[in-house]
């Protein structure tokens, strides 16, 4: 057994780790390159700076607590999703200004500050070293261009597959608040990691809804290069809903 830790900047709502970023680290527990086809199903809020214990277990899968309470189950899995193409490059620029992560109050507990987590790693605008993900409705997807930062890569010049789970978190639940549904927390997400961009290339991050089951709610989500290369997929799964 060996532990794991999420580090404060790394977080999403303001006690817990951003629910991406968490995917892709944990990720790593059985897949060290971190570029395999994972599912991590999320049991509870991610404590910040706090050593979690990872256990591994017989049939290649993995779990994350937190003394007794269960956070995490991490699982080797083979999966598929249609893809949708990618939004026109200039039509995601001109509709970048129309990001909920730019508006105010749309998060009733934090009167005032814009987005919805306006600290949050991915889509935060306050987050000053955040990745800054902010999509915007383009036809019947959000997309966003990234600009990633050359700071941001490894040994290697290229970026950490957390960033890139994490850039593909928030723009699921973007997709869906565009439909005027407010999901509730990121539940599961199952990502593969085609190709690990350079740190500092401009990329291309689009969302989508898939569907509703019950209280779950699906989306789908990737990043290209600007020739629309896929780099990686996600699938998100979001637990709870009210409408906004």
């Amino acid at each position: 057994m060996h532990e794991v830790v999420v580090e404060d900047r790394f977080k999403g709502p303001p006690q817990s780790g951003n629910g991406g970023y968490v995917g892709g680290l944990f990720s790593r527990t059985i897949d060290s390159s971190g570029q395999g086809d994972v599912e991590v199903t999320l049991r509870s809020p991610i404590p910040l700076d706090k050593p979690m214990q990872v256990s591994h277990l017989d049939d290649g899968t993995a779990t994350i607590s937190d003394g007794d309470t269960l956070i995490a189950q991490v699982k080797p899995v083979q999966w598929e999703m249609e893809i949708p193409a990618p939004p026109p490059w200039k039509d995601i620029e001109a509709a970048a200004s129309r990001s909920l992560a730019f508006k105010s109050n749309i998060n009733d507990l934090l009167p005032g500050r814009k987005g919805f987590h306006p600290i949050c790693f991915c889509c935060g605008v306050e987050h000053a070293t955040g990745l800054q993900v902010c999509v915007a409705p383009v036809g019947d997807q959000v997309a966003a261009v990234w600009e990633t930062k050359a700071s941001w890569g490894l040994s290697d010049g290229l970026l950490p597959v957390e960033f890139l789970w994490t850039a593909m978190d928030c723009p699921g639940q973007f997709a869906y608040m565009e439909q005027g549904i407010r999901t509730g927390m990121l539940g599961r997400i199952t990502a593969s990691v085609i190709e690990r961009p350079s740190a500092g290339e401009t990329l291309l991050v689009s969302a989508w809804t898939i569907m509703i089951e019950g209280k779950k709610h699906f989306a789908g989500s990737a990043i290209f290069d600007s020739s629309g290369k896929l780099y990686s997929k996600a699938k998100t799964v979001w637990i709870g809903r009210q409408e906004v």
